[in-house]
């Protein structure tokens, strides 16, 4: 066996001791400057108050509640924080239900549960932003309370390979956004989807802007977006295109498909693009309307065989 030089054993002792004295703790509570190993040591540290936890690049097996306070999630790098896997209270990694919160830059891969609805986000209580993020290979990306109050943001965001519709159990999807007072969506991408819709809300108000609905690699999926019981607001600069695989291919917007409970008749489709996937030739709709709102559709890029719209 080959032995190494005492200088260079002695060298590698002192450059270990330095590194363990100067290892960084994953997640930092910016305003106090106290560090944690645990994410669920660091959001107790805030507790009602407000503050942002950085956190460090690296691949994370925990997740965490929030019961209280106002909190940002904040990666150091964005891209480089993935919460793999790990799930809190049988629902996600991140379960919110303080006064609000705020992700930016994480990404949450790998989240099932028993109910089939493991999501990298689920939000009970108050407002959420998330910007700059990645879900994808879970059950959901983004699952919502009921608040009338609330308000809900996401931009550029990516939302890959979710979604699910089998074991007997209600479907999920991409994002599901329960009845909020409003929802806000843009310059974000959808993409091969594995059921359910890619954007399902109940919101009362919606603003879906400059985002990509990409159906081609998706299986038994449903509607790109589904307004289950209708919204004013504006659906604008999308581009949709539906694939092959679906479970249901009649509209790729619905409106109020499960009842009528917000007002539609001040809702907005205009300038978006919708197509089918090369080489496939179906009839289709634009826009399903389940409600006698007139809601107003105009300057959509539709390929042949999609009809603008029709009432249900």
């Amino acid at each position: 066996m080959r032995l190494l030089p005492v200088t260079l054993i002695v060298g590698l002792a002192v450059a270990t001791a330095t590194m363990a004295q100067t290892r960084q703790p994953a997640f930092i509570v910016e305003e106090a400057g106290a560090g944690y190993d645990s994410l669920a040591d660091a959001v107790a540290a805030v507790g009602e108050g407000q503050g942002t936890i950085i956190i460090a690049p690296g691949t994370y097996h925990q997740c965490a509640v929030q019961d209280a306070g106002s909190i940002s999630y904040r990666a150091s790098q964005p891209g480089t924080v993935i919460f793999d896997s790990a799930i809190c209270e049988g629902k996600a990694a991140l379960v919110l239900r303080g006064r609000a919160a705020t992700v930016d830059g994480i990404v949450f891969q790998n989240m099932r549960v028993p109910d089939g609805n493991g999501a990298g986000i689920r939000l009970e209580r108050g407002n959420l932003d998330v910007v700059r993020s990645l879900f994808r290979n879970s059950e959901q990306g983004i699952l919502t309370h009921e608040d009338p109050a609330a308000r809900i943001r996401i931009d550029q965001s990516t939302f890959q390979r979710l979604g699910r519709c089998d074991r007997d159990l209600d479907c999920a999807h991409s994002i599901y956004i329960g009845n909020v007072g409003s929802l806000s969506v843009t310059n974000s991408r959808f993409e091969a989807g594995n059921g359910g819709h890619y954007l399902k809300s109940r919101a009362a108000h919606v603003t879906i802007a400059n985002n990509s609905f990409d159906d081609s690699r998706g299986r038994l999926t449903n509607y790109m977006i589904d307004l289950s019981n209708g919204a004013s607001g504006l659906i604008e600069r999308n581009e949709m295109e539906q694939g092959r695989d679906k479970d249901n291919y009649s509209a790729f917007i619905s409106v109020a498909p499960e009842g009528r409970n917000h007002d539609s008749a001040r809702l907005v489709v205009r300038n978006n693009i919708a197509r089918f996937s090369p080489g496939i030739l179906r009839q289709s709709t634009f826009v399903a309307n389940w409600t006698g709102d007139s809601v107003t559709i105009a300057g959509n890029v539709l390929a042949p065989g999609i009809k603008l719209t029709d009432r249900r």
